[in-house]
């Protein structure tokens, strides 16, 4: 498949009721386990891939290796890749433009793009993180790749979560206006109570992705409020290196 048609198909797997799972990877090696197992796409993980190559998560891998990593991933698996690039490595949207440029080059078709401030407090306005999805869209439209942009919010990561009934009405004003900017998903992580989950999606057009922590056990659950993507963030790269000791432990 080329670039297009991996984006396209990307873009149909994400269907309300029957999710997508994303077990994220940090690595070609990972993205070729989990295409031999069966992935329909693979997509990275910015904590993981942090990790993995000894750095802290929050933009601390330098963009330069990081899109080096994503097109070994992308070179090595003929499947959609997706890539958590949070903030875009920018906060102007010139500099989201060209940064996102750069990632579809490297071979993406998707990304995460988040409102958090990386390296500020709290998160960007609404009219902010707006012009910024907007410049993503941009750079997309210049590369002639159909990119998905999913809009992944920190409101309910920044809170507790006996707060986050609160933040409902707020996540849907920025879900519309991500929208309207040009996005295609809308990510919710931090967000673990069900019915809060299935107010959101019924109230959003675009379809929306959860991250399977905590009181999301099962896919089939997530399925059952009608989420179309769930993804697993650092979870897969932190057990995984569990058991890599686990198993040097039980050689002694």
């Amino acid at each position: 498949m080329n670039q297009v048609e991996k984006a396209n198909l990307f873009k149909s797997l994400h269907k309300k009721g029957d999710p997508l799972v994303l077990y994220n990877i940090w690595d070609a090696g990972g993205a070729r386990a989990l295409a031999d197992a069966g992935a329909k796409a693979n997509a990275t993980g910015s904590w993981s891939v942090a990790a993995a190559h000894g750095f802290d998560d929050g933009e601390a891998i330098p963009l330069g290796f990081a899109l080096q990593i994503v097109e070994r991933i992308a070179g090595t698996v003929d499947l959609p890749l997706t890539v958590d690039f949070e903030g875009g490595y920018a906060e102007q949207p010139a500099g989201i433009t060209e940064n996102v440029q750069k990632v579809i080059k490297a071979g993406a078709i998707g990304i995460n793009l988040e409102d958090r401030v990386v390296r500020g407090q709290g998160l960007y306005a609404i009219p902010a993180q707006v012009d910024r999805i907007k410049a993503a869209r941009a750079a997309a439209d210049r590369e002639g790749v159909p990119l998905f942009i999913n809009a992944r919010t920190d409101l309910f990561l920044a809170s507790d979560s006996d707060k986050h009934g609160m933040l409902v009405a707020d996540a849907l004003t920025r879900a519309q206006a991500y929208a309207d900017a040009g996005a295609d998903g809308f990510f919710i992580p931090g967000l673990t109570q069900l019915p809060l989950i299935a107010d959101i999606v019924e109230s959003v057009a675009l379809p929306v992705n959860v991250m399977m922590r905590g009181a999301l056990e099962t896919v089939a659950s997530v399925a059952e409020v009608g989420v179309s993507r769930a993804s697993f963030g650092p979870g897969p790269y932190v057990q995984s290196m569990s058991d890599l000791a686990d198993r040097f432990r039980s050689l002694h």
